[in-house]
């Protein structure tokens, strides 16, 4: 109940907050360049370049403090060694490149890339496509894209229940080991299977980030032009050709907006392995093994702060080339 009244009362003071914020600058600023008298003019414009900081002010402080300042904080403890008592300069990212995890992460995380925003966009589209075309597709759509409402823990959980392992002759309430031994075969302890391991745990990120990529391509779908269906019907395209042909190369630019969030999504996954395998067995991600040597054990800042900057730098490139693309597409 406390945390209930406690994120009820957070959000009531940020909304109104905000208002009160806006209310009264503006009023403020109205009072000192008052759109009357002899500088009427003068104070109009005086006014008019400073209202928009007034709303860029709010955000522009709390990017800093929440997002400029920890950076450049991160990158400076990442100089220092554990606890911070001694500058020992790039060592700490020497070691990274020497580190036997590290490198575990970097291709486990490379893995993640290539299957993770593919599959995710590619059953995005088909379920935007044939939920269209049904009658009751918005129901389909909805049970497609209740996954997103789930947070990663909470998937993370449901999934470690499917891939649950009993051993043989006891009763298997785990899903997958349940259909294995009905069809004959042995149950396995899936989370433990190098290689297929990572595999099951991608798919509970794909699982969660089909229903957004869904979301997003059906309305790219639903604004393609008409005219140019129906052309390529006339000119005796088959449903297929349709699709392949006309729709999706005029929806590109949202693909790949699509799969790049994604790809972000999938280069700061942390919840799922945590939660699943907490990065045993072969299943290390970057910023799991950030939180092993930030948080676990004895705390070295110093290691944990560059993993966080070499996942900063991943990002950055991919994140700027997302925003440039859906700028794109705006225009």
């Amino acid at each position: 109940m406390e945390l209930l009244w406690l994120a009820v009362s957070t959000i009531a003071i940020g909304v109104f907050g905000c208002v009160a914020w806006f209310w009264g600058s503006n009023w403020l600023l109205d009072r000192i360049y008052p759109p009357r008298g002899a500088q009427a003019g003068d104070n109009i414009r005086r006014a008019s370049q400073i209202r928009p900081w007034l709303f860029l002010g709010p955000a522009i402080l709390f990017l800093t403090t929440y997002l400029v300042y920890p950076v450049l904080d991160s990158f400076w403890r990442s100089l220092f060694n554990s606890n911070g008592s001694q500058f020992v300069g790039l060592d700490n990212y020497v070691w990274l490149v020497n580190d036997g995890k590290f490198r575990e992460s970097m291709l486990n995380n490379m893995a993640w890339l290539l299957v993770v925003p593919a599959l995710s966009t590619l059953f995005g589209l088909l379920a935007a496509q044939l939920t269209d075309r049904l009658k009751w597709g918005n129901i389909g759509k909805s049970l497609i894209f209740m996954p997103m409402a789930i947070s990663f823990v909470g998937a993370g959980v449901i999934w470690k229940f499917i891939y649950e392992y009993r051993a043989s002759g006891e009763t298997q309430i785990g899903l997958l080991n349940w259909i294995v031994t009905q069809l004959g075969g042995e149950p396995q302890i899936w989370l433990t299977l190098p290689v297929w391991n990572n595999l099951l745990l991608m798919i509970v990120l794909v699982w969660i980030q089909t229903g957004f990529a869904m979301v997003i391509l059906s309305a790219a779908l639903r604004g393609i032009p008409e005219e140019t269906i129906e052309a390529a019907i006339l000119d005796g395209a088959s449903p297929l050709q349709v699709f392949f042909k006309i729709k999706v190369p005029q929806i590109m630019g949202t693909i790949a907006v699509v799969w790049t969030t994604i790809t972000i999504v999938v280069l700061k996954v942390f919840d799922i392995v945590f939660v699943m395998t907490n990065g045993q067995w072969g299943t290390q991600v970057l910023a799991n093994l950030m939180y092993d040597w930030m948080f676990r054990g004895t705390p070295d800042y110093g290691r944990g702060s560059a993993i966080a900057i070499v996942l900063m730098i991943l990002v950055t490139p991919i994140m700027v080339w997302n925003i440039y693309n859906a700028r794109k597409e705006v225009r």
